[in-house]
């Protein structure tokens, strides 16, 4: 045999990816994805999620530590100026009775943020929560939850709001648990909605032939895969609250003197807005970038989604 001579029957080199891989067995690693994939993946995520996140955070923070940042106490009298101009002292001017603004802006900051949380929080919760009884249950257990619901959520929010003050008084217990009382059934519309559909698939089948009990099939198997559209819900639960209780102190019946949140701050200043005193444009300048924050980032989840499927 001449040793120059390749045999017929050797296996041919090819390069990864080709059909002679397969026929002669060999197998190649997956290339690591590039410096540059890498960098054009981290370039689709929207900056606008990131800036949402980074306003509610300092908007948060405020609320916990903001009465101790205030250099003034909130109805301390510290100038002779009313509606005084921004300056090196008073860095958000001062107010109709010569109060500092950024002290009375911190010290809001807690009933503004803090009373519309937690009322968002219940409303989810307690509207999570009969959302999944009634799609799990179904029957005439479903059809009163439902039925109760339809009821409540046909009553107008701020008329519903001006019943509960008219009735009760004003005071933030009241306002809390009003607030919560009002988008608990658009929150469970939404939760049972999702729920309903969450039901039929095979998992939750499985776990029934298993003889799972109720309570574990709500919340093990059907709450973690409907999570993400119940935190787009209590994003938008708590925009609203934020706005319905700005109204409420800016008609005068939300938190009362000598406490004030960011809406009863824009009500008493209103009469500087004609000579634009920072006053009552700082206060409404909160309030907008709080919502607006709120919005970019729940307007990033979708964002976050279709990159998943893109992917």
């Amino acid at each position: 045999m001449n040793p120059n001579t390749i045999p017929t029957d050797s296996p041919k080199l090819s390069t990864p990816g080709s059909r002679a891989d397969a026929v002669a067995g060999v197998t190649f690693e997956e290339k690591p994805p590039s410096v540059t994939s890498v960098t054009r993946r981290r370039a689709k995520r929207p900056i606008s999620g990131a800036l949402g996140l980074f306003v509610v955070g300092f908007w948060l923070l405020m609320a916990l530590v903001g009465p101790w940042l205030a250099p003034y106490g909130a109805n301390s009298l510290v100038s002779d100026d009313v509606f005084g101009a921004i300056s090196l002292q008073f860095p958000l001017g001062t107010d109709f009775l010569g109060r500092d603004i950024l002290s009375r802006l911190l010290n809001g900051a807690p009933y503004t943020i803090g009373v519309a949380l937690a009322a968002t929080l219940l409303a989810c919760l307690f509207g999570v929560v009969l959302g999944l009884v009634a799609a799990a249950s179904g029957g005439w257990i479903d059809a009163a939850i439902s039925r109760t619901q339809d009821a409540l959520i046909a009553i107008p929010n701020k008329i519903f709001a001006l019943i509960m003050v008219a009735s009760f008084g004003s005071s933030v217990p009241l306002l809390l648990v009003m607030a919560a009382f009002a988008y608990m059934p658009g929150s469970y519309r939404i939760a049972r909605a999702v729920a309903v559909n969450v039901m039929t698939m095979d998992f939750v089948q499985v776990a029934r032939a298993r003889g799972e009990a109720m309570p574990y099939i709500m919340f093990i198997e059907v709450l973690p895969n409907m999570l993400r559209p119940v935190l787009t819900d209590l994003g938008l639960r708590f925009v609203y609250v934020v706005l319905l209780l700005s109204a409420m102190s800016f008609l005068g019946l939300g938190v009362q003197p000598p406490d004030a949140d960011w809406g009863s701050l824009v009500r008493e200043n209103i009469q500087g807005l004609g000579e634009g005193a920072p006053a009552v444009l700082a206060p409404a300048i909160a309030i907008a970038t709080l919502t607006v924050g709120v919005n970019l980032i729940i307007d990033s989840f979708g964002g976050r989604a279709k990159r998943e499927m893109e992917n």
